[in-house]
């Protein structure tokens, strides 16, 4: 059974051209490319509550957002291969090679902008009924209270420049833009130092 909020990211995020790249192999049938997210979402947030943080709005399926946290080289690595085999199965060849295109050309280029001990904040997702009522926020701001609570510092990146707004409320800045290579999109790394308590 799917997380209650993955048909909340689905219709949030599948404009999103990093949603879009992952998904080509499905491109020509709509209702199988909302089920491949779907299926994606919910072993990102499996993933994030086992190795990071996520949260849910009261009402579950309205939204939820997914954070990972550094982990140790030897569980890392383990990681992204327990995902790879997962995305072959869920995207398919095509979907799992642009995930890890992607991947590699966007971590490079954070890990020349961010300390490695930062939070990532890797999927905030409202369902776009509910938008525009503060929900969002709610996503967000438990985890940075935590990550202010520790000194961490944390980071995300988005194509979306109405995310950048978002984002700039909550204390994040631009650090970098650019144009990421498979999906022929901009993008921001956007930084938020820890608050003093």
């Amino acid at each position: 059974m799917l997380d209650p909020a993955c048909s909340s990211a689905v219709a949030a995020l599948e404009d999103d051209p990093f949603y879009r790249s992952i998904t080509e192999k499905f491109a020509g049938d709509i209702t199988k490319r909302r089920t491949a997210l779907a299926e994606y979402f919910d072993y990102s947030i499996r993933e994030g509550s086992r190795f990071g943080r996520t949260v849910h709005l009261a009402e579950n399926s309205y939204g939820v957002s997914v954070w990972s946290l550094p982990q140790p080289d030897d569980l890392y690595a383990q990681i992204v291969k327990e995902k790879q085999a997962f995305l072959q199965v869920c995207l398919g060849a095509t979907g799992a090679r642009n995930y890890k295109q992607i991947l590699e050309y966007m971590s490079k280029k954070s890990a020349a902008v961010v300390a490695g001990d930062a939070w990532y904040l890797s999927i905030v997702a409202v369902d776009p009924v509910r938008q525009g009522r503060g929900l969002g926020q709610q996503l967000v701001t438990p985890v940075l209270a935590e990550a202010d609570s520790v000194g961490a510092t944390s980071y995300l990146e988005t194509f979306s420049q109405r995310n950048v707004q978002f984002y700039r409320r909550l204390g994040f800045t631009i650090r970098a833009s650019f144009r990421e290579p498979t999906t022929s999109a901009d993008y921001a790394i956007m930084v938020r130092d820890a608050k003093p308590q």
